[in-house]
């Protein structure tokens, strides 16, 4: 009965050890106090950087003045459909230098890097005010805007935001929500600026006052890791070396059992 016992109190022991505390798990958990606290805060716009992929596109009634500026790539699919005429031109993608530079047609050089969307839209229909009669309408879109998540989430991997604005919690969903063993008080926020210097930024997703950080939204090549908590680690060790121990206890006590119920 003693062993027995024993037995029942190492079972119980892990069972408690893999149980979370819940105050460790809901986001956001003094949201009244920030909503109530913070102030009006801007509207997020991301700016370009290098390595990002551009594409320009610009519009006037006169689609043939426009044409020099809307230059068009041909790929694979084009040239197998080149003989229909339902065949869809794609535009060319730039590429923006160590330097925050695309080489643009006709206008030549452009520093875009570190302006946001509207910046750089306003900048080129400045400089095509020369070349067209009216002002043009021009858009540009960063092709692969995109963030990872990686670590204690139901689907890690990266993502590609179409509407180049993803805030931290957005991120998390598109990976499936964190685990129960995922530490939502220190989640790591790994981010590249414009100079290549990298940091590690530590982010509390209990803590509503998240949703005022200037870390809140991600900007494009942004990396989240989610760190196992001390329970998933512990459990781990247990899943591995101390299996066979269990393994091994067990076999021990069917032994004794044996010995016992032929000694008696």
């Amino acid at each position: 009965m003693k062993i027995k016992s024993i037995l029942l109190m190492a079972v119980c022991a892990v069972v408690m050890a893999s149980c979370t505390s819940y105050k460790n798990v809901p986001y956001l958990q003094n949201a009244e106090e920030i909503m109530a606290a913070q102030a009006e805060l801007p509207l997020y716009d991301a700016k370009i950087m290098p390595k990002d992929l551009l594409t320009v596109t610009v519009n006037t009634t006169d689609p043939e003045a426009a044409a020099p500026f809307n230059m068009t790539v041909q790929t694979a699919q084009n040239l197998a459909t080149s003989r229909t005429s339902y065949s869809q031109p794609v535009l060319q993608q730039y590429l923006v230098n160590n330097e925050g530079s695309i080489d643009f047609p006709v206008l030549g050089t452009l520093k875009v890097g570190g302006l946001t969307k509207n910046e750089a839209e306003d900048m080129i229909r400045e400089k095509l005010k020369p070349y067209l009669k009216e002002v043009p309408i021009v858009t540009v879109r960063m092709s692969n805007y995109k963030i990872s998540v990686l670590g204690e989430v139901a689907r890690p991997g990266t993502f590609t935001v179409s509407n180049e604005k993803v805030n931290v919690l957005e991120a998390l969903a598109m990976a499936g929500d964190l685990t129960i063993w995922g530490m939502r008080d220190n989640v790591k926020l790994v981010r590249e600026d414009a100079a290549g210097k990298r940091e590690i930024i530590e982010l509390d997703l209990t803590n509503a006052e998240i949703i005022t950080s200037p870390y809140y939204y991600l900007q494009q090549n942004d990396i989240l890791y989610i760190s196992p908590n001390k329970t998933k680690a512990k459990n781990s060790d247990i899943g591995s070396s101390t299996s066979l121990w269990f393994s091994a206890t067990s076999i021990l006590v069917s032994v004794a059992s044996l010995l016992y119920n032929i000694l008696k």
